[in-house]
């Protein structure tokens, strides 16, 4: 067995007794009481089992290992005590969530069993959490692919929320950052079912007809709708159906919900989507930020002075064009990357990556990408440049 055992006890004989005992069916390691325990959880975990005695000076068994339940909650815990009353046993299975309350004397065999199947039940959890997360991560790809491939133009303006969400959730120190960076992501999923010219002036700061200005504003119900399928997404869904909320209570969707009652996460993609609306229709940042204390009750206060805080960030970047031959997984993209009749192959934002240059390069052997394309790089970058804006 590759997983680790970690046994805790306050007499060192006894410790020495299960690591000679245990040693050939398992990786034994041995913590002197309960402190010693929680120091080498934290150094050398993660274990599959810690098995603990119940009388120890300080903290006791049941404290030990409901603290380890808190800081390791895959690792299966066990009892090992003289203590035979009921009351203990209860304490330890309420406080601990205990998979097994052993008794001394304990024999040899019967202590292996027990190892054996806390091995088994740990295998099983970490092996449903990896099949879980797995799943997760493919259903939000394969979203991101579709509308990739679907509206381009839509997944560009995603992925500039996303990188701005992420600065933002840190600068808030947020709590679910995971959740505000996923929504980012699949923000736009929504705008399957807008045309992408409709789109495309939305993103570019255009008036909109009374039309497009109704199939704009279904599009974050249309998203929640879609992501509320997937498990352990209800809190994206959502941060997606209310992206669209102003602070006041205003905008989309028509319901009561105001203030800090709307997700917070919901708070933080709203000012990013229309922070990268009016940053990549041409707009300053300074021009960004008066437009955006000109709406009135659109914001949170919090979110718009984190923001003023976080748009540092772009100045450490500039505006290049490059060759498609020269495109690095360093830059960003600061314009739409078109064929020569208009046709946009990648909307403005994405992130470069290996995987996206090959694309590109595979899809120019079929039809004409317009060149030099403009690009986002890092001030100090030395990446080949056939002009600077």
């Amino acid at each position: 067995m590759t997983e680790k055992i970690l046994c805790v006890d306050d007499e060192q004989n006894v410790l020495d007794a299960h690591r000679r005992g245990l040693r050939k069916q398992f990786q034994v390691d041995t913590a002197l009481g309960a402190e010693q325990a929680l120091a080498t959880l934290q150094s050398q975990g993660p274990y599959a089992v810690i098995i603990s005695d119940m009388q120890m000076p300080g903290m006791d068994g049941v404290k030990l290992l409901a603290a380890v339940r808190e800081r390791a909650p895959d690792t299966v815990r066990m009892m090992l005590t003289g203590m035979t009353d009921l009351e203990t046993a209860i304490g330890a299975v309420n406080e601990g969530n205990i998979f097994r309350f052993l008794t001394k004397p304990c024999p040899p065999d019967a202590l292996a069993r027990a190892l054996s199947a806390g091995v088994e039940q740990y295998r099983l959890v970490t092996a449903e959490k990896e099949l879980l997360d797995k799943t997760l991560r493919g259903s939000i790809k394969v979203l991101g692919d579709v509308l990739s491939l679907t509206n381009p133009t839509a997944f560009g303006h995603a992925s500039r929320a996303r990188g701005l969400v992420q600065k933002l959730c840190q600068e808030l120190n947020c709590e679910r950052a995971w959740e505000g960076a996923i929504a980012a992501t699949l923000s736009q999923i929504g705008c399957v079912t807008v045309p992408p010219d409709t789109l495309d002036k939305a993103y570019h700061g255009r008036k909109l007809s009374a039309d497009e200005t109704q199939m704009l504003a279904a599009h974050p119900s249309v998203g929640q709708e879609l992501v509320a399928n997937i498990p352990r997404l209800e809190g994206v869904a959502q941060i997606i159906a209310y992206q669209a909320k102003h602070y006041d209570g205003s905008g989309t969707p028509e319901d009561s919900v105001a203030g800090k009652d709307i997700p917070l996460g919901a708070r933080i993609l709203k000012v990013a989507l229309d922070y990268n609306t009016l940053k990549w229709s041409g707009i300053d940042d300074i021009d960004v930020m008066v437009k955006l204390r000109e709406r009135s009750g659109w914001y949170d206060p919090d979110v718009t002075k984190a923001l003023e805080a976080t748009i540092g960030f772009e100045e450490a970047f500039e505006v290049r064009e490059v060759g498609l031959k020269d495109l690095t997984a360093s830059m960003t993209l600061a314009e739409d990357v078109r064929t020569d009749d208009g046709m946009i192959v990648v909307g403005k934002g994405q992130e470069v990556t290996t995987s996206l240059c090959q694309r590109l390069r595979n899809f120019s052997r079929k039809r004409h990408i317009d060149e030099p394309i403009r690009v986002l790089v890092r001030a100090d970058s030395r990446s080949p440049a056939v002009a600077r804006s």
